[in-house]
């Protein structure tokens, strides 16, 4: 039988303990469970670049793999701790909206609020949930417990106002979600949705916060030297990149930049 898996994602670094001592917790609990980083150098405190880091990934990871993701700006607040199991994945996660992605491209079968102390360490600390009640509770999922043993059902979860792109008769519109560590500028506008604009006919323009790009290409090595261009990245978005080169930094963009592609 495959060794349980849990996918850990959050905004602490490497540089500090907050990562190791989480791991260290969960395999107390379970010390045959394999961990992998999937990122811990998201933006402090950015819960939309977090949603859409795991809305991302997930799908790429086995059946039954349970997402650790502690973004955690209201961390001991009154704000509550989630479990939930969407198709065939489970999370842990504090409720602030960081699973929206996630939610919206599967709908939840169960989401609990992790009220059932048993599965959390015996202090919680005000400062550090992630250690003391996310790691365990993830950890105690690796072992076979059920998302609903952990805590009382909910429905009022919450959702972030995520940018979704606007579809218009002859254009589509949308912002720039994040920023990579190469540069490269990537945008919400999907694949499918770029297509549909298309109709297989027509030339398309494409804006990017009053940059005029000329083309859109199949992969980095398509982009000359010193040009812009966009492509379709890894995870089906469309995306502005220079070959080894900071394209965000060239055109001075940021996330939130509007993003037009129209057929002309």
């Amino acid at each position: 039988m495959a060794k349980p898996l849990i996918a850990l994602l959050s905004d602490f670094g490497t540089r500090d303990h907050y990562v190791g001592v989480m791991k260290g917790v969960v395999l107390g609990i379970n010390p045959e469970v394999t961990l992998v980083d999937l990122t811990h150098d998201l933006p402090p405190h950015d819960i939309g670049a977090a949603a859409h880091e795991l809305a991302s990934t997930y799908r790429y990871f086995p059946a039954g793999t349970i997402f650790l993701a502690v973004i955690d700006p209201g961390v001991g607040s009154a704000r509550r701790g989630l479990a939930a199991e969407v198709g065939d994945w489970r999370f842990v996660a504090p409720d602030n909206g960081v699973l929206t992605g996630v939610f919206q491209d599967l709908a939840p079968r169960k989401v609990v609020d992790l009220t059932e102390r048993r599965y959390a360490r015996p202090t919680v600390s005000r400062t550090f949930e992630g250690r003391d009640r996310f790691a365990p509770a993830a950890a105690w999922l690796s072992k076979g417990v059920h998302v609903t043993a952990l805590g009382r059902p909910v429905s009022d979860y919450m959702l972030l106002d995520l940018p979704a792109p606007r579809v218009e008769e002859t254009r589509l519109v949308g912002v720039v979600s994040r920023v990579d560590r190469f540069g490269n500028i990537i945008t919400n506008l999907d694949r499918k949705s770029c297509e549909r604009l298309t109709e297989g006919v027509g030339v398309l323009r494409l804006v990017i916060d009053g940059h005029l790009i000329d083309r859109i290409v199949s992969t980095y090595s398509d982009i000359g030297v010193d040009e812009v261009a966009a492509l379709f990245g890894s995870t089906d978005h469309l995306e502005i990149a220079m070959r080894a080169r900071h394209a965000a930094g060239h055109l001075h963009v940021e996330v939130g930049a509007e993003v037009e592609l129209v057929r002309v």
